[in-house]
């Protein structure tokens, strides 16, 4: 029997994932037999061809695989998308990861919250995207298809090319629709991260959620040209950027303290009744931050821990040839965070060293 088309959802009818032709293999010896991948999607997430929050029944969660884009196949590529529509209404708070095919930390932090949540004391609507950039993250790669960084190019363009159209789609048949956006990223290849915030601190809707977020460090950071979260910053929407450890792979200390973070925000914004969780210590706000690179190539080693403090004129870095004999050593410009690192000892002229946060002045004032 093939599910019901949910009455909001415009079905793409062309698509078929079963039929008499599609037969799945029988267990052979002890294994367990499991359901069918393509069942499960076909019957727990219908394909839509619009996303309209409005028509979820209250009191409950739904999946869908939105059809955003075609392939050079012919064939769609889907995001999936996870709902939970509260008995009430409230705010929509929209929560996206993998923008950055290799960023996956995001994943596991949104379909977490969708087990947590109880949709029948919710006051408002979540809406999860457990993955953004699709054709990237299959390839186990950060930038699109055509080489373009989709953080990059925000809102993108409707009639541009495949990754302005696909960016715009994101940002115009998606992320439009919230009230609230958390966009979770982690470091890139070859970098490690602290758990950080990026969030304009001049804004009190987006402080108050930065602060929320019980994290070691919050960048004061204006949306900015060209990423989702200034894009949304744009449509209205209040947004800031978590930083979720590192790439290519799942951290699962960091997985937790995403978790909490948002369920301090749903409590905030009165969407829940989860007890608040306090941070252990105040995270370390900085009023802004750069890189150190080098200004030669050779082996690098540097130093000092994601999250620890560091002087002015203290060394935080070395380079060497293959010979194994010092050609540099770097030096703190002034005193600062360690906010990330290069991890990667190879290191041609330009690389990266590490990624310095500059504290808040005494009298809390931004730059």
């Amino acid at each position: 029997m093939h599910r019901q088309p949910l009455p909001f959802c415009r079905i793409s009818t062309h698509l078929h994932f079963g039929g008499p032709y599609l037969k799945t293999p029988k267990p052979k010896g002890d294994i367990k037999a499991m359901k069918n991948p393509v069942t499960i999607l076909q019957h727990d997430a219908p394909v839509i061809e619009e996303l309209l929050l409005e028509e979820v029944p209250p009191g409950e969660i739904q999946r869908f695989l939105l059809h955003l884009v075609t392939d050079g196949m012919g064939l769609p590529v889907f995001i999936p998308i996870i709902i939970a529509r509260g008995m009430e209404d409230g705010p929509v708070v929209g929560l996206t990861a993998a923008v950055h095919g290799n960023e996956l930390n995001g994943i596991p932090v949104i379909q977490r919250l969708f087990r947590e949540v109880r949709p029948r004391e919710l006051r408002g609507t979540l809406v999860g995207v457990p993955v953004v950039n699709i054709p990237s993250l299959l390839r186990k790669r950060r930038r699109f298809i055509d080489g373009t960084d989709l953080n990059h190019i925000m809102p993108g363009k409707p009639d541009g090319n495949v990754s302005q159209v696909y960016a715009y789609r994101i940002v115009n048949w998606i992320v439009n629709k919230f009230d609230y956006l958390i966009d979770l990223h982690t470091a890139s290849f070859g970098r490690v991260n602290s758990y950080y915030i990026r969030a304009d601190m001049s804004a009190p809707e987006t402080r108050k959620m930065a602060l929320l977020q019980n994290a070691q460090i919050i960048v004061h950071n204006p949306p900015s040209d060209g990423t989702l979260r200034g894009a949304a910053d744009a449509l209205g929407i209040h947004a800031i950027t978590l930083e979720v450890g590192n790439p290519n792979t799942f951290q699962k200390g960091l997985i937790r303290s995403g978790l909490t973070g948002i369920h301090n925000l749903l409590n905030d914004l009165k969407m829940t009744d989860a007890e608040f969780e306090a941070p252990e210590s105040p995270a370390v706000t900085c009023r802004h931050s750069y890189w150190l690179y080098t200004d030669t190539g050779g082996i690098l080693t540097v130093y000092p821990s994601v999250a620890q403090m560091v002087k002015a004129g203290e060394v935080v870095a070395t380079l060497r040839n293959i010979f194994g004999d010092l050609i540099r050593e770097y030096t703190a410009p002034e005193d600062g965070i360690v906010i990330g690192k290069s991890v990667s000892p190879i290191n041609q002229t330009g690389g990266r060293i590490l990624h310095l946060g500059i504290l808040e002045r005494n009298d809390g004032m931004m730059e």
